[in-house]
Parts: structure tokens; sequence; C-alpha cells
């Protein structure tokens, strides 16, 4: 439960083999957390969590899940102009709860990012084959999406790994220019959308629930809380609401990934809490349109769950929409692989410069100014599962390692305004503590909305996490070789086992 304090933390920063570029501004990192979130909610995900859980009321599912991210998003903003240095909650963390929970932490945003660079790149892949179909262009069987090896996810996820090993400011060029042109589609299926929107298709807003027709292996797929409560599961109905909540969550993982990027922002103070909160707040105003227009162009169950913009316009005909819409995805889905690449890549930097994992892994290049070294190993490892694996469902699974993490930032607001009530916070969250409590409230409520799988899941990841903690990192840990490099700021009192 020892912990690291802040100065020690930051001085680590200047450290000349271990220093990131600040090249980053305000609206870099506003366009970065858009780029990020925009993507695999509006793309991928709408029309599953409307046919399948909550019908047009996927509208009420978003709010709910901008909710609970609004309070997270607070926290972060916080933490991130208090302490900015790398890699996001797992630093927040080490600074208050002790190096055991900044490795959960560290380890679930590993699942976040890493898997959730691997589902976008399936998706990204779904729609690369229906623009090549527009171009009459099919890929073959063998490495087409779904097969065993999915060729187009693979290629994308190793040319975005040497784009983001060339630089952080050359990916944040690329990274405006894709993001203006994700923004034009978005814009794009709201005004031409409006023109098939049937309000009959809104009849009923929310449709009754429903008992699943699951079958004997339906326990599993079950949200936790109806098993935990003995609540009969249904879709649809308030219980499909708050299950599709769970569910779109992932559309709006991004905010927390521009926290990992903290050391190499130019104003961190300033430009951290701009950058999370306003990424957010634009994003999900963009997702309740697009939501509310494609339920009303098609009825909901019968919409595509693949590709539900692209074939909402087919089903009206208009084929020059979809082939745009899927050129948008394509180029959008891009960012959104590429920015959650970038933060797996500073949270593994992170730990591994307090030696948490191999000291080596977090030297940076001198003329790049990035970690080439993880980029490399972590877009490897993307790739292959990407290309390799059959995610299919695996989306919950980030969710529940975004929302642990969630969970743990917020706590550890309050804990930290106790025990440094010295440092200088350019942002504060207002109504603490209450507004961090009701937060992890909020993002606990939603892992309980997730299916009993996910959490057996969770459990063995979390279960191998703790593993290589206690047989690897506590006896290499910074800390524990060298406890003076990061002792206490002369002074101040030692609280909870700082060094």
């Amino acid at each position: 439960m020892r912990t690291k304090s802040i100065e020690a933390s930051i001085a680590e920063t200047t450290e000349s083999e271990h220093q990131l570029k600040k090249n980053l501004s305000a609206l870099d990192l506003t366009v970065f957390g858009i780029g990020v979130i925009i993507g695999a909610g509006i793309f991928t995900l709408t029309g599953r969590a409307a046919a399948d859980y909550a019908g047009p009321a996927i509208v009420i599912s978003f709010a709910v899940a901008a909710l609970a991210c609004g309070l997270a998003a607070l926290c972060y903003a916080e933490f991130a102009s208090t302490v900015p240095v790398a890699g996001s909650a797992y630093t927040f963390s080490y600074a208050t709860l002790g190096e055991l929970v900044a490795w959960i932490i560290g380890w679930d945003l590993l699942l976040e990012l890493m898997l959730g660079a691997s589902v976008v790149a399936q998706g990204w892949s779904q729609y690369f084959e229906v623009l090549l179909g527009h171009a009459n262009i099919s890929l073959p069987a063998a490495v087409a999406p779904g097969s065993r090896f999915d060729l187009a996810a693979f290629v994308l996820v190793a040319a975005l790994t040497i784009l983001i090993a060339i630089g952080i400011k050359e990916s944040m060029r690329v990274n405006l220019v894709l993001v203006a042109l994700k923004l034009f589609i978005v814009l794009f299926v709201i005004v031409m959308g409006l023109r098939f929107v049937d309000l009959a298709n809104y009849s009923p807003f929310i449709p009754p629930a429903q008992t699943p027709a699951s079958g004997s292996a339906g326990v599993l797929h079950e949200p936790l809380v109806q098993t935990l409560f003995g609540i009969n599961p249904t879709t649809y109905g308030w219980g499909g609401i708050f299950a599709g909540a769970a569910l779109v969550f992932f559309a709006y993982i991004g905010f927390d990934v521009v926290a990992t990027t903290a050391e190499e922002a130019r104003n961190p103070q300033r430009d951290l809490p701009i950058g999370i909160i306003a990424s957010l707040v634009i994003c999900t105003v963009l997702y309740i349109s697009v939501a509310l227009v494609v339920t009303g162009m098609v009825s909901y169950d019968h919409l595509n769950p693949k590709a539900a913009l692209a074939t909402a316009f087919e089903d009206h005909g208009q084929n020059w929409a979809a082939a745009v819409i899927s050129a948008g995805a394509v180029a959008g889905l891009c960012t959104v692989v590429m920015t959650l690449m970038i933060g797996a890549t500073r949270v593994v930097f992170a730990m591994s410069r307090d030696w948490l994992l191999p000291p080596w892994l977090s030297h940076t290049s001198a003329k790049t100014g990035t970690p080439v070294r993880i980029t490399l190993i972590i877009g490897t490892l993307v790739a292959l599962v990407a290309s390799l694996t059959p995610i299919g469902k695996l989306e919950e699974m980030v969710n529940i390692g975004t929302l642990a993490a969630f969970t743990l930032v917020s706590l550890a607001v309050p804990i930290l305004r106790k025990r440094r009530p010295d440092l200088k916070r350019a942002f504060k969250v207002p109504g603490s503590p209450f507004v961090p409590w009701l937060a992890a409230l909020a993002a606990v409520y939603l892992m309980l909305n997730l299916s009993l799988e996910t959490w057996m899941r969770f459990v063995i990841w979390m279960a191998l996490g703790f593993l290589i903690y206690f047989l690897y990192s506590q006896r290499n840990s910074r800390l524990e070789k060298h406890p003076e490099e990061t002792g206490q700021v002369h002074g101040q009192p030692a609280v909870g086992g700082d060094w």
C-alpha cells in the first residue's frame, strides 16, 4: 500500500531517458478526445444496442452513459491538471491509494485500451469490406473479416503503429484531418437522415420488456444485477435501457485516454480539463442526435447491428449515401484505433518507468521523443488479436475494465484532497466529496449491468494481473529498490505509507 509522492512523479518527467516532448495544445487534446470517442459507438454499437436492448430508447441509454462519464470526467480533469504525468488513472492512484491499487488500475487500462483497439480494428475491417463492395471489389474469403486471418485489420494496426512511433505531433496532424472528415460524416447522417425519419418508428419509444429467448446458456449472458437479485431477465423496458447504457458506454471511452497524454501537454493545468470535458460534451450531443435519426429512419427491430448507419440509408435506396458513410467510417475508426494504441503505450510507459514492468521499455527515442519499443510491442499484440481473434462481444470486457478504473479514480479524488490540501489544483470537482462518490456509484451500477460471462472473464484477467504483480512487480518496483528516489518532499508529513 506504499504510495509515491506527486512531486517524485513530476520530477521523473525530466529524466532525459524517459522524457516525452510537450507538443499538445488544448485544441490537440480536444480533437484527440473526439477522435477516439466518436467511432465505435456511432458506427458499430448504435444498431446492436437499439435492436437487442432498448429500441428507440437507446437515446436514454446514451444519456445515462454520458451522465456516468461526465461525473468521472470531472474527477479525471482534477487529477490530470494536478498530476500532469503520463499514465492517467494509474499515476493518480499511485499517489493516493497505493502501489497495488495503481497496478490493478494499470492492468485494467491495458485491458481497456489494447482490447478496445482490437475490437475497433475489426469494426473498421467490416466497414472497409462494405466500402470495397460499393466499388465491386471483394477480399479473398481466407483473409476477409470474420475469417481466420483478418488481413485488413492487421494492415491497419501495422500502419498506425509506424505512425505512432514516428511522433505524437505527426500522429495528431493525421488525427486532425481524419476527425474533421468524421465530423462531416456524422453531420451528414443527421442532416440527410432527417428526410427519411418516420415518427411511427418511435412508437413504442420504450418497447415493453420481454423475456429473451436465450435457451439454457442464457444465465451467462444475463446482467449480473439480475443474477444477484433474482430479477427475471428481460430485454427492452427500463432494464433494457440500463443494459444498453452499460453496452454503449464503450462509445464514450476516449476522454480518459486524453489524460494519458498529460505529460505531452504544453499547459496541462489549463488544457487538460478543457480537452477532457469539451470532447465529452461535443460527442454526447452528436451521439444522441445520430441515435434519434437512425431509429427514426428504420424500425429498431430491423436495424443492422454491424453497420447500422450505412444500411439505414440503403434501406431507403440511398446507396450513394451509404458509400459516403462507409468511407467516413473507414477514416473515422482509424483515429479510434490510433488513439487507443497511444493511450496503451503511455500507460505501459508509466508502469515501466516505475519498474513495475521491465524498465528498459520506458526508454524514449532521442529523435522521435516517443517510447518506440513499447509502441512496437503494443502494435504487434493489437494486430495479432485483431486479425486472429473472433472478438464478438468482448467490447463488454473493455467496458468493465474502464468502469473499474473510473470507480477507483473517483474515490481517489476526496482522498487526495484530504491528504494533500496544499497541492495547487487548476481545476476542482464541484461538490466534493459527494460528486466523486456519485461518480463511483454510477460506474459500479453500470458494471453490475454487464453480463455474468463478462465478470467471469474479468476475474480471470485480474487473477493474471495479481500473479504478475506478486511474482515480479512488487519485488522490482522502483519504490522497493530505491525508496530514496521517490521520497517524501521535505516538510510534508508521511501519510498512509508515503516514502
